[in-house]
């Protein structure tokens, strides 16, 4: 596995506030929240961007949306809503190489992003 702070965190080498953990997928609290809620859901499986996903990883990503939707019903998010987001390399917005999946809520959201 890498060395990214999210192979760190998997590995328990680094501390995070863990809300949702199994074989393949974990979930913390983002360190600089940008909502009420921020919530990291990463897979254990290292997988740098998007652009690295394999058909094999279909299952995988499926199951990093269906956490997001279990957290955001324990959140209490899931019925006033919720924003999923995924960023893909620099100009996106992408700090970390370890694909994460963002979860946002608790206040409301404009459009288009920033």
């Amino acid at each position: 596995m890498g060395d990214t702070v999210f192979s760190k965190i998997i590995r328990k080498e680094i501390s995070a506030e863990i809300v949702y953990e199994d074989d393949e997928v974990l979930a913390f609290k983002d360190i600089a929240p940008q909502a009420p809620i921020h919530v990291l859901i990463i897979p254990k499986k290292e997988i740098p961007t998007v652009n690295d996903i394999n058909e094999e990883d279909a299952p995988l990503i499926g199951k990093l949306f269906l956490v997001a939707k279990k957290l955001a019903k324990e959140f209490n998010i899931a019925e006033s809503g919720y924003r999923l987001v995924m960023n893909c390399n620099k100009d996106a917005g992408q700090a970390v190489y370890h694909l994460h999946l963002h979860l946002l809520g608790g206040r409301k959201f404009s459009w288009p992003p920033g």
